[in-house]
């Protein structure tokens, strides 16, 4: 039976290769010396500091830049506020990997509803979908890229 997997993912080696491309960049950009701005990477969080606002968001859409130069979605990027002293700004952004148990019973409640003859399971993180036909397989793909979802989605291990 033909099925395919949902999911939402990224290398977190070609984040790690991003991140340090861009402390190499603040390190040699004029604007940003003596600032002591640095970019951390821990885990699936990364740590923006810097002395001010502007700088920050400076920051952030280089780190923007990097991400997508080496593959990575930037849809997995949650902002939080940032955080900001009279002689420190800081902002953490959290990359989210995986698909969510109120996501995953949204997108299972749309596929559904969709009337195709098709079955869903969510497995953890992921979606797992079968049909007796590929076509209705490629018009479930159709119908989720079509879904406003602020969350990256990839279709994975189509199989016959």
């Amino acid at each position: 039976m033909p099925s395919f997997d949902v999911v939402s993912n990224f290398d977190a080696h070609e984040v790690s290769n991003a991140v340090n491309q861009a402390n190499h960049e603040i390190k040699t950009r004029f604007d940003f010396k003596g600032t002591g701005s640095k970019f951390e990477l821990e885990g699936q969080l990364v740590t923006l500091t810097t002395q001010s606002d502007f700088q920050l968001k400076q920051m952030l859409d280089m780190l923007r830049q990097k991400l997508a130069k080496r593959g990575v979605d930037i849809g997995c990027m949650k902002e939080e506020k940032p955080e900001v002293s009279s002689n420190q700004a800081q902002q953490k952004v959290i990359l989210r990997k995986g698909i969510d148990m109120p996501l995953a019973k949204n997108l299972v409640k749309t596929i559904k509803g969709s009337k195709l003859k098709v079955q869903v399971a969510i497995q953890g993180d992921k979606l797992r979908v079968n049909s007796k036909k590929r076509d209705n397989l490629q018009s479930i793909i159709g119908l989720l890229k079509n879904m406003d979802i602020d969350l990256p989605l990839q279709y994975e291990n189509f199989r016959n």
